[in-house]
């Protein structure tokens, strides 16, 4: 199937990241043009050295996405250096820290929806007017199956999935009647770096990976197993493409996990 990816420009919010990379990489497979977002300018070199993508493909930019005027100047630069962008993958995110209600910092819950839920409003908020004024384009957020799925003592983070949702659904209905469709994929456990510190935050050295990994995702319907960062990059490639054009406000579970609703 052509997902009609090639030479569309997609920026992606957290690069360096597990996940982040694997969607680079789908889409330089597709023909695409990335600029990414890194926290440090080693990590994005690094990045583009490994995936030695020419420079008229492959982008990287240093932004901290806890400051407004670095995800401005992120999207801007972007934009500037190829011409145009087509494709929104807000997916930089932080798992917070494991917390009961009553040792809950208010410090904790601002740093973890700055990263979950502002950065990507002001990612989609500078990036709108070039989608509206050509009138085409998709957003996909990622997002978590956090969002459906309450967990005790992980309130900072899985309020604001939920709020993140709830935001994409918004953004959704406001730019679909201009062509934009915008939509988000919920992953479970991933195996990434991230996985391993939640791990260690919830369960110390109690149980190894392997024990954890069978904890966690023991109740998936297939492998039991967590998903791999290229099945959360496939997922996002798709409602990215044209062949999604008639989705909006949907969210796509990437964990093998029977939805009770997205």
């Amino acid at each position: 199937m052509d997902l009609k990816l090639k030479d569309k420009v997609v920026i992606v919010t957290g690069g360096t990241g597990g996940i982040g990379t694997a969607i680079i990489k789908g889409f330089l497979a597709e023909g695409a043009k990335v600029a990414f977002s890194s926290t440090r300018q080693a990590k994005a070199d690094a990045l583009v050295e490994e995936l030695g993508a020419p420079a008229d493909r492959l982008k990287g930019f240093v932004a901290d996405l806890n400051k407004e005027e670095d995800i401005k100047a992120f999207v801007e630069g972007a934009k500037e250096y190829f011409g145009t962008i087509d494709i929104v993958v807000p997916n930089a995110g932080y798992e917070g820290k494991a917390n009961p209600v009553q040792d809950m910092t208010l410090e904790l819950f601002e740093q973890t929806y700055m990263l979950n839920v502002f950065a990507v409003m002001l990612t989609m908020k500078y990036a709108a007017p070039t989608l509206i004024e050509k009138q085409s384009g998709a957003v996909v957020v990622v997002a978590s199956a956090a969002a459906f799925e309450p967990t005790a003592g992980n309130s900072a983070y899985v309020s604001s999935k939920y709020a993140v949702v709830g935001l994409t659904k918004c953004i959704a209905m406001e730019l679909g009647p201009v062509g934009v469709h915008v939509n988000y994929v919920c992953p479970g456990p991933v195996d990434t770096p991230m996985m391993l510190r939640i791990e260690r935050d919830f369960f110390g050295d109690s149980m190894t990976h392997e024990e954890a990994q069978a904890l966690l995702a023991g109740q998936y319907a297939m492998d039991k197993r967590y998903a791999k960062p290229e099945e959360v990059a496939n997922a996002v490639l798709y409602l990215s493409s044209e062949v999604s054009s008639h989705t909006a406000g949907m969210g796509m579970h990437v964990d093998s996990k029977v939805a009770a609703a997205c």
